[in-house]
């Protein structure tokens, strides 16, 4: 195979709860990730001469060692025992960078299937997100895609039913503003952890209530999710973009549900279907302008990383 192309789509998190620390120092979480219509794509040509190489149409974006994109590549390369593998990567920037988006860890799970697919190594997809929880809690996730249960570190998958009705989100960033997610963390815990539940147990406790919960059962417009972000009540307070972006989507009248994405800045608003998410953005249209806010209105997707046909 000579090139192929993958989407690599970003996500948004209908649900974040920390529940607690794990025995490793991460956070215990249980959360409910969603795939949207807005999405990178990478092009990945055969070269054979053990050489990986990534270029990428924005400029900021490192193309280096420190990208997932090139981890993912090396990763695999390693795993599969063929040294002399090589690959040239094209990354068409689509997903904005730092935004709470898991736009770089959908490029580097679309570097694991495009590189399965186009060295011919065979893996399952359960053996690409095991790699994948090796590089990014959130990039088993973005293997899978679709609606998920995201638990532990946010890399043990259970599937949400499927969609039935054409939910669509409502995208604002300011492209000037990003949020580090460790520091989100870390603030959430020194102002949190008193709080912080116990043990596998009570740890299952929570899953299991988000499980049963019933807007989960599948999502739909007449029993919205409540959209809880845990991670909002630290970044909201001390950033001014969040702050804007949420005010202005709370204006609306037509949403069912508002709130910000991973650890911001990107903020969103959900919509039964993508007319009246459209009406939405023309509505508010110059005040996003004004306030420096970029938006998009992105349908709600059944899945992750893609090999484009």
């Amino acid at each position: 195979m000579g090139t192929i192309t993958v989407t690599a789509p970003a996500k948004v998190n209908l649900h974040l709860e920390v529940l607690g620390l794990r025995p490793d120092g991460f956070h215990e979480l249980a959360m409910v990730m969603q795939s949207i219509d807005l999405a990178d794509r990478l092009h990945f040509t055969n070269t054979a001469d053990a050489r990986l190489t990534l270029s990428c149409d924005a400029p900021s974006l490192s193309v280096a060692g420190d990208n997932l994109v090139m981890q993912a590549a090396e990763l695999l390369r390693k795993r599969s025992g063929f040294t002399d593998l090589g690959a040239s990567i094209q990354l068409d920037k689509n997903i904005p960078v730092g935004a709470g988006l898991a736009g770089g860890s959908s490029d580097g799970a679309a570097a694991l299937v495009g590189l399965n697919a186009l060295w011919g190594l065979g893996h399952s997809s359960a053996e690409l997100e095991g790699m994948a929880a090796e590089l990014g809690s959130d990039m088993p996730f973005c293997v899978a895609g679709g609606g998920q249960f995201c638990f532990g570190r946010g890399e043990r998958l259970e599937p949400l039913p499927p969609l039935l009705e054409p939910l669509t989100v409502l995208l604002v960033k300011d492209p000037s503003v990003s949020v580090s997610t460790p520091w989100a963390y870390k603030r959430f815990r020194e102002q949190n952890s008193d709080h912080y539940l116990e043990g596998e147990q009570a740890f299952e406790q929570r899953r299991e209530a988000l499980r049963q919960a019933e807007w989960t059962q599948p999502l739909r417009g007449a029993d919205p999710p409540p959209l809880r972000n845990d991670l909002q009540s630290v970044v909201e307070p001390e950033t001014r973009a969040v702050q804007i972006a949420l005010q202005l989507l709370q204006t609306l009248k037509e949403p069912l549900a508002v709130a910000m994405s991973g650890s911001g800045p990107s903020c969103f608003a959900l919509f039964r279907n993508p007319e009246h998410c459209q009406q939405a953005q023309a509505e508010l249209l110059d005040r996003f302008h004004e306030a420096g806010l970029r938006s998009w209105c992105c349908p709600l997707r059944p899945d992750g990383v893609r090999i484009e046909a």
